[in-house]
């Protein structure tokens, strides 16, 4: 019987394979495949959004004090499940994979990601869902491209549309996440990958109706800037500005995580310790700075309905950037995209408070932009990204931010597989 229906697998995909004769369009199977993949990554992303939302508010039922244990508790569990279950790696792994790998991201630790980074997302862990969705869902592209034999530039187009899925589903930006996709793979000062560009895109559109419909989603920007008006050249001289600014707190951040990595390996430690170390410094970080706990994907708005002080501003700023550091090298699970744009704003918010006369938009969308492009070299994707989560209708002073960010990056990137390879 086992051989009837193997028999049967290899006659259909034998009829895959034939290319469809007669057909005058520009449409092919391979379509169908990448629409495929986009349903099965909008499906993937819902559903780990809804226990993601879940856990988060069970969670966040401990208050004052108990957020340290809590989060020590879930920095020791991930630990755990890493330890024992599989290490999944981190986004430079992905990167590494699609360049030197043919594309092949194996889907065998995705139990391992899905359960620690939920638990370090939902604790409060300054990291978003972004790594683990662009991870699982890349690696379901890989798995669908092995049962329909692809191979070569196929199969990593394949990779690549199933990583643009699950960042599109979690930004609402079918563009600004397959140009992510091609970004962080990047080689130099070009996208390396650009045929992989339609797959994505049809990939992306499929994974974000999906998700829409499997979390009740509306249209419309995430964050709730005021709008912004247009009042002369003299604005992208401003974006400018601002994004030396924030590209330099960019700098700020790559040197604070370095410096952690250093206490971090100074000694060899079972992952579960220093998941537990990073919890109990995270903890503490949220008791005293509350708005810094979580991603920040509902912070930004709690962050910009609030009238805070100069000397609040700071510290929040301070303390996230220390907060991101922590996570990302003491071995919690996540993406630091969103995380990031909280950075900005606090920024934008403390360059307006000390100059009032500015447009509290582009400030703080300036800030945004150039950061992100300097520590993940995704300008043009940054850009799109951040017209469409906070509805700034004039992309150009944006691209001139996120340009300055990406030209003024440090040489070494954060991400070291984004460096040539020799």
């Amino acid at each position: 019987m086992k051989l009837k229906r193997k028999r049967k697998l290899v006659t259909y995909l034998n009829i895959l394979d034939q290319p469809i004769r007669f057909n005058p369009f520009v449409f092919s199977r391979t379509f169908l495949l990448w629409a495929f993949l986009g349903l099965i990554g909008g499906l993937i992303a819902g559903l780990y959004w809804i226990t993601l939302e879940f856990l988060t508010h069970e969670i966040s039922l401990f208050t004052g004090w108990l957020v340290i244990p809590v989060m020590a508790i879930c920095g020791l569990l991930a630990g755990l499940v890493i330890h024992f279950i599989g290490d999944p790696g981190e986004i430079h792994l992905i990167v590494n994979n699609i360049r030197f790998n043919k594309g092949k991201l194996d889907p065998k630790n995705n139990p391992s990601m899905i359960l620690s980074s939920l638990l370090c997302v939902a604790s409060g862990g300054s990291l978003g869902p972004e790594a683990p969705l662009v991870q699982v869902t890349g690696s379901t592209g890989s798995w669908l491209g092995k049962i329909f034999r692809l191979k070569g530039e196929e199969l990593r187009s394949l990779s690549i549309a199933g990583m643009a899925s699950g960042f599109t589903a979690l930004f609402g930006a079918p563009l600004g996440g397959s140009l992510f996709s091609l970004e962080i793979l990047h080689h130099k000062h070009a996208v390396e990958y650009y045929k992989a560009i339609i797959p994505a895109l049809v990939a992306s559109c499929f994974s974000y109706v999906v998700f829409a419909l499997v979390i009740q989603l509306g249209l419309g920007s995430t964050w709730n800037l005021s709008a912004y008006e247009y009042s002369g050249v003299y604005d992208f001289a401003y974006a400018v500005l601002f994004g030396i600014v924030a590209t330099a707190v960019g700098w700020g951040f790559i040197y604070c995580a370095k410096f952690f990595k250093s206490l971090f390996e100074k000694r060899s430690l079972p992952i579960y310790i220093k998941t537990l170390i990073g919890g109990i410094l995270l903890g503490i970080i949220s008791f005293y700075f509350p708005l810094t706990r979580y991603f920040g994907h509902h912070e930004i708005n709690l962050l910009l309905a609030e009238d805070l002080s100069v000397q609040l501003l700071i510290g929040i700023l301070v303390f996230k950037i220390i907060a991101i550091a922590i996570t990302v090298t003491s071995g919690w699970r996540g993406g630091f995209i969103i995380p990031l744009f909280f950075v900005g704003t606090t920024l934008g918010l403390l360059i307006h408070q000390l100059f009032p006369g500015l447009s509290l938009t582009l400030t703080i969308i300036s800030c945004m932009a150039a950061i992100n492009a300097c520590v993940t070299r995704t300008p043009m994707s940054t850009t799109i990204l951040l017209a469409t989560l906070t509805g700034f209708g004039y992309f150009i002073p944006i691209l001139f931010a996120s340009l300055t960010g990406y030209f003024l990056s440090p040489r070494i990137p954060f991400i070291s597989s984004q460096m040539e390879a020799e």
